[in-house]
């Protein structure tokens, strides 16, 4: 695998015949919800087609942030920086998380008003968050080049390390005898008078009761196999990592041109803090009504082209019967190739704001795709359409941060406790009970 280098899981030898449930999906969100569910008490199997996090979860920026976030998700990732600050001692493994604080620039009068505004939405819980001015921001960092109206500040965010986290977090779910079982995609459910009764496996079956789809990008054509329509795209996003770099920013950056998070190891990630790369698709016709409002929202971000990978999903089938090999097994991990250009002009401006970064030596570049849903807002579920079944996807670039958070959220739709926040902004049906589709935050 030409991505990131991420810690190795070694999935179980042996196919368990019967659990309560079956998570499908070995990523951040997989990761997460299996842990809170074994913590519970409950048995789990956790079914990964690839390798633990091998997809957008190790790919991403690293940040663990509730600034910035869509108001919608505020109150889920106040809940997940509360289980990020102890998730190292919880699992028993490094995560590599770090409360460090995030900035996000304001290049004018006109974004800094809108930063302001934004931070309202913190109120309540006393989470250290402030506005700096341009002066604050030039005593901070004295050896930057920005010429800003200032910047949004929040020190309650934080940072973790992406090849760290889901296996560390897959691990401890196994510690408290969750089965975790890699190179073993899920083909399909099985159903008993119309509610859940196991999984098909290309291992095996497995008998169960409820079942957690936590498939990233994969997950609209798992649920159209099952007659289930979930409007989805992919997005990617290419990112490089530098060698250890003394004298640059402790916090978390982003910029219009760049967005860079220190690593663990003393170097830094680095990607283009504002554009994006969308494949034209067979799946970008078919769900161009529902995206529209989305497309109209963040089209100068977005960079549109058609290529091989219109032709690499138009022969991916939708349909597939369960005696025979599914797409997932022919497609084992997401891997695009990174765009240069894109990366590289995130290097350069970076470089100016920060000159620190003309000694930055570049040792991997990598990209991933980014699951996205019309609104940017994740679906966190149960399916009334089959009893037992439950979605948690379309995190659209925000799943790292607030992953712990929405397994725990899933847990507890999963096992009928008080949900540990309002599940309304997450339901399954909004895009198909005519409610209104809002993109309210761009980042």
């Amino acid at each position: 695998m030409p991505g990131p280098y991420v810690v190795p899981v070694q999935g179980d030898a042996e196919l368990p015949k019967e659990v309560d449930v079956v998570v499908i999906g070995g990523g951040i969100i997989g990761t997460s919800t299996s842990l809170e569910l074994a913590e519970r008490g409950m048995r789990v199997a956790l079914c990964e087609k690839g390798g633990i996090g091998h997809e957008q979860s190790s790919r991403n920026w690293g940040w663990v942030r509730i600034s910035r976030r869509d108001p919608r998700e505020v109150p889920l990732m106040a809940e997940a920086l509360r289980i990020w600050a102890d998730l190292d001692r919880r699992t028993g493994r490094d995560t590599g998380y770090k409360r460090a604080g995030i900035v996000f620039t304001c290049a004018d009068d006109r974004a800094y008003a809108e930063h302001e505004r934004w931070n309202k939405n913190l109120e309540g819980y006393q989470l250290e968050s402030r506005m700096l001015s341009a002066k604050d921001f030039r005593e901070k960092y004295p050896g930057s080049d920005m010429k800003l109206a200032g910047a949004l500040y929040t020190a309650a965010d934080g940072r973790a390390e992406p090849q760290k986290a889901a296996p560390a977090i897959a691990e401890a779910a196994r510690d408290k005898g969750a089965h975790i079982l890699t190179e073993c995609a899920v083909r399909g459910l099985q159903l008993s008078g119309g509610r859940v009764s196991g999984v098909v496996t290309e291992r095996g079956e497995i008998a169960c009761k409820s079942v957690v789809l936590a498939g990233g990008a994969w997950s609209s054509l798992f649920l159209g196999n099952n007659g289930l329509d979930l409007p989805q795209l992919k997005v990617m996003n290419s990112v490089m990592r530098t060698k250890p770099l003394e004298g640059g920013p402790e916090e978390a950056i982003w910029s219009s041109g760049f967005a860079i998070r220190k690593r663990q190891d003393g170097g830094y990630t680095i990607a283009n803090g504002f554009q994006n790369i969308v494949d034209i698709v067979p799946a970008s016709f078919r769900y161009a009504t529902k995206f529209l409002p989305a497309l109209m929202h963040e089209w100068r971000s977005l960079s549109f082209r058609f290529g091989g990978r219109f032709y690499d999903e138009y022969r991916i089938p939708r349909r597939w019967e369960l005696d025979e090999p599914s797409p997932f097994e022919y497609h084992r991990v997401l891997d695009p190739i990174p765009s240069k250009a894109m990366a590289e002009s995130a290097l350069v401006k970076l470089k100016k704001a920060f000159p620190v970064f003309e000694r930055a030596e570049i040792t991997q570049r990598w990209a991933g795709l980014i699951d996205v849903t019309p609104d940017a807002v994740p679906v966190i579920d149960a399916l009334d359409a089959i009893p037992g079944f439950h979605v948690a996807t379309g995190f659209s670039g925000h799943g790292f941060g607030i992953g712990p958070a929405a397994g725990r959220l899933m847990a507890d739709i999963v096992t009928g406790r008080e949900p540990v926040v309002d599940r309304k902004a997450f339901r399954f049906g909004r895009f198909s009970d005519g409610s209104k589709i809002e993109l309210i935050s761009g980042f």
